[in-house]
């Protein structure tokens, strides 16, 4: 029986980054797709979005990676409807029962407590600040923000209590918070970094079906940096004969902008990201799949994936060597800088939340959302 990750979809679907629901690790059932010639009406219909409203038991994330320039983060959704196909965060969604693939991007959970746990959080009396990464493990303004408004709500928390937090985004839907961005930066509470990953809008609309186009990214950069608010340019993920050879033009597009910084990774493939990422090649760049991986385990010392704090953004290896003396020629010429800004926030200004909500169990709070 072949590997339940090794069957390639039949055909993309249309606005989205994955074409399957890949089981995820710790899936105890499998089931395998064998074609019998058979017309699959289901298949014939378009995936649709669905957002539930969860009721989270805690809202900040503290972690020790020498390799992230925060300890801190706050996701306000779970699963991204931006449908990335190269995005890392994919296999959390294995940890709730759902796939990957598919799950990932079409089956989101919002957090409409996240302000109120925040407030919470920031009132504890051995509480001390540092800056809050927003949107690490998702886009705290994918498209169901303009709905829900979490990650607004998160802000107006912060800038209340004068807070610092850094956000991640490749949204325009950002511009819609610029009067409380631009109000925090003024206390040099808040930088933003809008990811970049290509100028070619053909291959992102592949890569990343429902998010920004580039042309539509640069614009929110010129919008954030007139508003006085400090943007880095991340270009992320630096994907082997993709994206790479863009990296010149995206940094000098940025810096035309009103970037001020720039950062880059190189493309990870950890869990089920692996096999679904090379469905995607195979399904959209057959004739370079192969030229692709090859050149990607040429950067992991012959592996697809290494996740050693050392070498698992930057990748390791002559080709990945390259890629980096080209960014730091790059962005020194534009005057980009490559400082961590997020590290360099404002946190003396903190202060208590003015009000804080009581708190109830969970299932109290689940009670009064449906009852």
């Amino acid at each position: 029986m072949p590997d339940r990750h090794s069957l390639i979809a039949s055909s993309a679907i249309k606005g989205r980054g994955a074409a399957s629901r890949i089981e995820g690790r710790f899936a105890t059932q499998h089931s395998q797709r064998e074609d019998d010639g058979w017309f699959q009406a289901d298949e014939a219909r378009p995936i649709t979005t669905q957002v539930t409203a969860e009721i989270a038991k805690s809202i900040l994330t503290r972690n020790q990676s020498p390799d992230l320039p925060f300890r801190v983060s706050l996701n306000p959704y779970r699963g991204c409807e931006h449908g990335c196909i190269y995005c890392y965060a994919r296999p959390s969604h294995a940890y709730l029962g759902l796939s990957p693939g598919l799950d990932f991007e079409s089956r989101l959970y919002a957090k409409i407590n996240a302000p109120q746990l925040l407030r919470q959080e920031l009132s504890h009396p051995n509480y001390l600040p540092a800056p809050i990464a927003i949107g690490v493990n998702t886009d705290a303004y994918q498209p169901c923000e303009k709905t829900w408004r979490i990650t607004e709500q998160v802000l107006q928390v912060l800038n209340e209590c004068k807070h610092p937090c850094g956000l991640i985004t490749k949204s325009a839907l950002i511009e819609r918070d610029i009067d409380i961005l631009a109000d925090m930066a003024k206390a040099h509470l808040v930088t933003v970094a809008i990811t970049l990953t290509t100028l070619d809008t053909s291959i992102s609309r592949l890569l990343e079906p429902r998010a920004a186009a580039p042309a539509r990214r640069l614009k929110t950069i010129s919008r954030l940096a007139a508003a006085g608010i400090p943007v880095m340019v991340s270009v992320a993920p630096m994907i082997p004969f993709m994206t790479e050879q863009d990296l010149e033009a995206v940094l000098t597009a940025s810096a035309e902008a009103g970037a001020s910084s720039a950062n880059y990774t190189l493309i990870r493939l950890p869990w089920e990201l692996k096999p679904l990422f090379q469905e995607w090649l195979q399904m959209h760049f057959p004739a370079r799949a192969e030229r692709v991986m090859a050149r990607i385990r040429d950067t992991r010392g012959g592996k697809e994936n290494n996740s050693d704090f050392t070498q698992r953004m930057r990748g390791d290896g002559v080709f990945a060597q390259l890629i980096q003396r080209r960014f730091n020629i790059c962005a020194r010429r534009l005057g980009l800088t490559n400082r961590r800004e997020f590290t360099a926030l404002n946190t003396a200004l903190f202060r208590k939340p003015l009000a804080v909500p009581a708190k109830t169990s969970a299932q109290t709070q689940q009670q009064d959302l449906f009852g």
